[in-house]
C-alpha cells in the first residue's frame, strides 16, 4: 500500500511539474539579419538613424559589420552575411556576375572629396581630381590611403590608374588599412592629403583642421547598393531577413529619411535617394 501511495505522489507530482511547465510563457527570440556594409554608412550616422527603425518595424535585430565594401563582399562570398549595403560599383558587377548575390539595387549616392591642410602644399584646389593626385605626387606631399580594398580605397586606386601613377611604395604615400573615420584622423595628425567619402567628413570634421581642397568632378560619384545573398549558395544564410532589410532601404518612407539625413545638422542631406532610378540617370 505505500508503494502504491509513492506512486500515486509521484504521479501527481510529475503532473503539477509539467503543468507549472506549460504555463511559463515562451518568449520568441528575435531573428538576427547581419548586415555587412562600408564604414561610411555607419561612420556618417546614418544607420544609428536608420536600423532601429527597420528592427521596430520587421521585428528582426540587426547584427552590423561595418567593413570596407571589399571585406564586406568578402563576408559576402563566404556566406557570413545577410545582405550587404556597399559602395564599390565594379567589385559588385563582379559578386553578381560570380553568383553570389541575387538581387542589387540602386540606393543612395553622394561623393568623394579630397581633403587635406588648409595651406594646400601642393595648390590642388580647383584642379580635377586626377589633376590633383599629380600634383600631390610631384611635390611629394603627403596622401593618406585607406589600404584596405573598400570601395573608397578601390575609387581611389581607379583616380590613381587615371593619372598614370602608381603610388605603392612612395615615402609620401602612407596606407593606414583601417575605416574611414580613423584614416581622416590620421590625415588631419600628419597634415596631408585624403580622399573621403563627403558624408563621413561632414559628421566628423570638427577639429580635424582639414578642409575641402577638391570636389565637383564626376569622377567622384559615389553609389550604394543593397545585395541580397545567394542562399542557394549559401543555405545558412537568413535570406528573408537579407531581401526584408534589402526591401526597406529602397522603400518610399525610408528613402525619404535617407534625403531628410544631415539636414537639420549641416544645412544639406548627406546621402541623395536613388531607389527606383537606374544608373544612367546618375551618368554612369
Amino acid at each position: 500500500m505505500n508503494r502504491i501511495r509513492l506512486m500515486k505522489h509521484f504521479i501527481t507530482g510529475i503532473a503539477a511539474v509539467a503543468t507549472l511547465v506549460t504555463a511559463i510563457p515562451v518568449f520568441a527570440v528575435p531573428k538576427s539579419v547581419i548586415l555587412a556594409t562600408t564604414t561610411s554608412t555607419q561612420d556618417s550616422g546614418l544607420l544609428d538613424v536608420l536600423v532601429p527603425i527597420f528592427e521596430k518595424e520587421s521585428g528582426y535585430l540587426v547584427k552590423t559589420i561595418a567593413v570596407g565594401s571589399g571585406q564586406a563582399m568578402k563576408m559576402g562570398e563566404k556566406g557570413e552575411a545577410d545582405v550587404l549595403l556597399v559602395h564599390s560599383p565594379a567589385a559588385e558587377k563582379k559578386f553578381m556576375a560570380d553568383g553570389f548575390g541575387v538581387t542589387r539595387r540602386l540606393v543612395m549616392h553622394n561623393d568623394f572629396i579630397i581633403v587635406g591642410p588648409p595651406s594646400d602644399p601642393a595648390k590642388i584646389k580647383g584642379a580635377s581630381a586626377v589633376d590633383a593626385l599629380k600634383r600631390i605626387a610631384k611635390t611629394g606631399a603627403i596622401f593618406v590611403s585607406r589600404g584596405d580594398n573598400s570601395g573608397t580605397h578601390a575609387k581611389e586606386k581607379g583616380l590613381w590608374k587615371g593619372a598614370a601613377i602608381n603610388p605603392d611604395g612612395q615615402k609620401w604615400y602612407q596606407q593606414t588599412g583601417i575605416g574611414m573615420g580613423q584614416s581622416l584622423n590620421v590625415a588631419a595628425e600628419k597634415k596631408g592629403y585624403i580622399l573621403t567619402d563627403r558624408a563621413t567628413y561632414l559628421a566628423l570634421n570638427k577639429g580635424l583642421g582639414l578642409i575641402i581642397l577638391n570636389e565637383g568632378d564626376s569622377k567622384l560619384l559615389n553609389v550604394y547598393h543593397v545585395i541580397e545573398l545567394n542562399a542557394v549558395k549559401w543555405p545558412k544564410v537568413n535570406s528573408q531577413g537579407g531581401k526584408a532589410f534589402a526591401d526597406f532601404m529602397v522603400a518610399k518612407t525610408t528613402q525619404a529619411v535617407i534625403g531628410r539625413f544631415g539636414v537639420e545638422k549641416f544645412g544639406a542631406p548627406l546621402f541623395f535617394p536613388d531607389a527606383g532610378r537606374s544608373p544612367a540617370d546618375l551618368g554612369l
